[in-house]
């Protein structure tokens, strides 16, 4: 399952690799300012599952027959409360709204903060924060949306929240902490907290 900008998209393929069918659907999207563009994570998951069983049906493979799935996905952020339930990520306030889509540029000004900060994290990120990366994200909405910041139970990377809806396991990829949430999991402390406080996301840790 590959979820991108604007759909999901979902292949049945063999243990040689062989693409057996495939099938996509569209994902909305909300841009209610300049720089703001928001997905509805709802929507992105019935947007896999309606693609992954029309794929299934195009390639002819009952479903007690698939070994295994795979996602990935955008560099987005998904939001959910204690109960898992949606909150806004929206100026709108619409909880509807609880991603922020990878292309989202409301966090230039936390992107450069975190580049002024020198912090080692940089090193492995090509010495420049983008504001399409996770960090700055959550340094906007704890400025900006204090009432979702408050009530936030969930932060996900996209491809894990979609691991999360299949499995119900928390469990993060190390692949998408490493390339989009500052991990650096070669480090026996793969978390630099340090970093987090530079930036005033100390509270992640409490």
């Amino acid at each position: 399952v590959d979820v991108g900008t604007g759909s999901a998209r979902a292949g049945i393929l063999d243990a040689s690799g062989a693409l057996l069918g495939r099938a996509e659907r569209p994902i909305a999207m909300n841009q209610p300012k300049p720089d703001h563009a928001e997905h509805d994570s709802r929507d992105i998951w019935s947007a896999v599952c309606t693609a992954v069983r029309a794929a299934r049906e195009k390639a002819g493979v009952a479903a007690e027959h698939i070994a295994g799935i795979s996602f990935d996905a955008t560099c987005s952020l998904v939001v959910r409360d204690r109960q898992g339930g949606q909150l806004s990520v929206s100026t709108t306030g619409d909880k509807r709204w609880d991603t922020i889509v990878w292309l989202d540029h409301r966090a230039i000004a936390e992107a450069d903060e975190c580049t002024a900060s020198g912090h080692e994290v940089l090193n492995y990120i090509g010495g420049v924060m983008s504001p399409e990366m996770a960090t700055p994200k959550l340094m906007w909405l704890k400025r900006n949306l204090s009432g979702t910041w408050n009530e936030a139970g969930y932060l996900f990377d996209l491809t894990d929240y979609l691991t999360w809806q299949a499995t119900g396991s928390l469990a993060r990829s190390q692949c998408t902490l490493t390339a989009k949430w500052t991990y650096l999991a070669h480090e026996e402390n793969a978390w630099q907290r340090d970093f987090f406080e530079l930036v005033g996301l100390d509270d992640l840790f409490d």
